[in-house]
């Protein structure tokens, strides 16, 4: 029996950008303000519609989320789901018959892992809070 690998999907990088976004609790306003001068809610908007981010303003936005760009690039939530799933279910008899499952011994802690990135979100939380209360008493 062979195991294919699924066929590579186009990875839409402006919805990952919201989907970082969102998960971080970040309105567009607030990135928009981050990224400068040039950039408001609306260009954020468009962004996140957009299939391919150029590199610099990918490299720019990941550093402002505090995530690897490579990250933002390469998110495919159909994968991490099915990853995801295959761990939590590794023990289940009806797993079983899959090899790919079977062989599948993860180097990390999945649940570690989702506390790590909580954990992180809600520090770049307070940071985004401090930073717009500071915007806030300066005007």
């Amino acid at each position: 029996m062979t195991i294919e690998n699924p066929t590579p999907k186009n990875i839409h990088q402006g919805r990952n950008i919201k989907r970082f976004r969102e998960m971080l609790g970040i309105k567009q306003e607030a990135l928009a303000w981050e990224l400068g001068e040039d950039w408001n809610q609306k260009k954020i908007s468009l962004l996140e519609q957009k299939d391919q981010v150029e590199d610099k303003v990918l490299e720019k936005i990941a550093e402002i989320l505090k995530v690897p760009a490579e990250a933002i690039k390469n998110f495919d939530d159909e994968l991490a789901i099915n990853v995801i799933s295959n761990t939590i279910n590794n023990n289940d008899n009806a797993t079983m018959t899959n090899p790919a499952v079977l062989n599948y011994q993860p180097s990390f802690n999945p649940v570690d892992k989702m506390v790590e990135l909580y954990e992180r979100m809600l520090q770049q939380q307070k940071e985004m809070i401090e930073k717009l209360e500071k915007l806030i008493q300066e005007k």
